[in-house]
């Protein structure tokens, strides 16, 4: 085993593989794997920008634009002018879009807990950071909005 030729190979087939079982799964709800990413940031906690939005996702504004647009239509988000930046929209998820999501991790469940049980005890965590640490390593100019993955999980945070 080549670590350095397996790694990219076998995280791009792990990320496909999470991608179309999610895609399939919520296909019957009317919503795809990566709107399902975008409600869960958005549900995560306060309104967003949709500039800041876009950064937690990873994503490109363009693509996070045209999701937003297709949720708006379908009522589970709103985006409001920037009470500080006219130039800015915020974004909320609405009761709707609460409920949806709700709906959607419920479904995603199974999924979720076959990831857990390939992993053993505390491999999840170290799996998290380091696949935050690679995010970092191949985006250097990546600001991430309230959060530091600078220590390894096992570090102590004091």
């Amino acid at each position: 085993m080549n670590p350095k030729t397996e790694l990219p190979i076998a995280l791009r087939a792990s990320y496909l593989t999470l991608h179309r079982r999610s895609d399939a799964l919520f296909a019957p709800h009317g919503v795809t794997a990566d709107q399902f990413v975008l409600l869960a940031t958005l549900a995560r906690g306060n309104a967003l920008t949709q500039r800041e939005l876009a950064q937690r996702m990873d994503s490109d504004p363009s693509t996070v634009r045209a999701m937003l647009i297709l949720l708006e239509k379908h009522r589970l988000i709103r985006r409001e002018t920037h009470p500080e930046d006219a130039r800015a929209r915020t974004v909320y998820l609405t009761p709707a879009g609460q409920r949806k999501f709700r709906s959607l991790w419920k479904a995603g469940k199974r999924i979720r807990e076959q990831i857990f049980r390939s992993l053993q005890p505390g491999e999840a965590k170290t799996l998290v950071f380091l696949l935050k640490r690679i995010t970092s390593a191949l985006n250097p100019d990546l600001i991430r909005i309230g959060e530091s993955i600078s220590q390894h999980p096992h570090e102590d945070q004091t």
